[in-house]
């Protein structure tokens, strides 16, 4: 998994989003937000692609029609 995200970080992702949010706000924010991307990572290595149903939904496809 990538690194923890930072206050910094939290605060630069969030201004992108439009988003104005104090530092107080921010900071009660990351610990779940640092959370919830470990759990996101650690569903990655369990669920790989070929362990997929073969009907499911690829938007990385980009509209290719593959055949597995």
């Amino acid at each position: 998994m990538a690194d923890e995200l930072t206050l910094e970080d939290l605060r630069t992702m969030a201004a992108r989003r439009g988003l104005r949010l104090a530092d107080d706000e921010l900071k009660r924010l990351l610990p779940g937000v640092n959370r919830a991307r470990k759990q996101a990572a650690e569903l990655r290595e369990i669920v790989t692609r070929e362990a997929e149903p073969a009907g499911t939904f690829d938007a990385a496809s980009r509209g290719e029609s593959r055949q597995r």
